[in-house]
């Protein structure tokens, strides 16, 4: 997709989706066959619901029926929320991330591995998982540091703030 025809996409598009406070994090044109996908994603601090991609969809599509910002070649509309492993990239995403495993690759080459406890406007408060059994230990990190990083996926990941004896009563219920 031409920087044109992105910035124009993102001036048409980036009212209909402040309109629901969401944030439009990426616009994109791909070809698919003999049409083209026009990719939208947005999201907000508190995520997006089902119905508020569908609604904003309908609003979008009518919008671009009504102008030739995407030409006169067929196209495909997909309103979407960014996926798990969407890479952080902007404060708000850390932000929106905060309790989530991170990996991040290192200005200074390192890789880290770490929970997100608190972000602010100059970096991350960080809790590094212990070794072998060691305690995790807290470490400040400015966004400047941060050259790539993402969420990781935790598939097992322990409930935090649960209290050991409310698994016990509920099998003493049973």
């Amino acid at each position: 997709m031409s920087t044109t025809q992105s910035e124009r996409l993102r001036g048409l598009l980036e009212p209909l989706v402040s309109a629901r406070d969401l944030d439009l994090e990426e616009v994109e044109v791909t070809p698919a066959g003999r049409r083209r996908v026009l990719r939208v994603v947005v999201d907000s601090d508190d995520g997006v619901q089902l119905d508020t991609c569908a609604e904003l969809s309908r609003d979008i599509s009518k919008t671009l029926d009504d102008t030739d910002a995407m030409g006169q070649v067929p196209y495909v509309l997909e309103v979407t929320s960014p996926g798990a492993e969407r890479p952080l990239t902007e404060p708000r995403h850390y932000r929106r991330a905060t309790g989530r495993l991170m990996r991040a690759r290192l200005t200074d080459d390192g890789e880290l591995v770490a929970r997100i406890v608190s972000v602010d406007d100059e970096g991350l408060d960080l809790e590094v998982p212990g070794v072998k059994g060691r305690k995790p230990t807290a470490r400040r990190l400015a966004f400047e540091e941060i050259s790539k990083a993402r969420v990781e996926i935790e598939f097992n990941r322990k409930p935090e703030d649960k209290a050991a004896g409310e698994d016990d009563e509920s099998k003493e219920e049973a």
